[in-house]
């Protein structure tokens, strides 16, 4: 038991770490200081911080799948709000992986490749969940433009804090909302919405830039 909560430990440390300052600057002995534990002992329990890497990187694939498994619950716009806010709250909750990908691909070329399975599957579950909505009547598009709608959200989850970095006074190591970049996906839709559906999205349009 004392061996398995040093190791979670180790894991909720790294996590805070990589988000904080970044992969690239986080390393094993730098862990070790933040748990004030020896060396040693961390690379007990993980001898290399490709381990650490990729244990994180699998809760976040998991955390993912498991979004995507539930779009066939979207039936209406407020339950697309609630599965772009939990995506975003997860891609914010690991964010050291999108954010420094470009590292983590070159670093590890395998989770490099796993990423872009994640990101095929992602596309997907955005294809199934406009389809949904296509069917249940909350938007109204032709098939090439749910198609296009599809991976314009997909494009937009994974970007996200590639662009918070660049936005002029915003700290994109730090600094994420992930209810505003819900709404800001959500807008994509807007175009297509049905009139029965638009007034959750005047609601929320009130909420964020009212």
């Amino acid at each position: 038991m004392a061996s398995l909560k040093t190791r979670e430990r180790i894991l909720e440390a790294s996590l805070a770490l990589f988000n904080a300052q970044g992969l690239a600057a986080v390393s094993t002995h730098r862990i070790a200081a933040e748990l004030g534990i020896s060396p040693g002992n961390l690379h007990y329990h993980f001898n290399a911080k490709q381990l650490i890497v990729e244990r994180l990187f699998r809760r976040f694939e998991e955390r993912l799948e498991l979004l995507n498994a539930s779009v066939a619950n979207v039936h209406a716009i407020d339950d697309l709000w609630l599965s772009l806010h939990l995506r975003f709250e997860a891609i914010d909750a690991y964010r050291f992986i999108y954010r420094d990908m470009g590292f983590l691909s070159g670093e590890y070329p395998a989770l490099g490749q796993r990423a872009q399975a994640l990101t095929a599957q992602n596309l997907l579950a955005a294809k199934a969940l406009c389809e949904a909505l296509l069917a249940a009547g909350v938007i109204e598009a032709t098939a090439e433009e749910a198609q296009m709608l599809a991976l314009q959200m997909v494009f937009t989850t994974t970007c996200w804090l590639s662009f918070e970095r660049l936005v002029p006074g915003r700290d994109a190591l730090q600094q994420a909302d992930p209810g505003l970049a819900a709404f800001y996906t959500l807008t994509l839709v807007s175009p297509y919405v049905s009139r029965e559906s638009r007034a959750y999205l005047d609601y929320l349009r009130g909420k964020y830039l009212g």
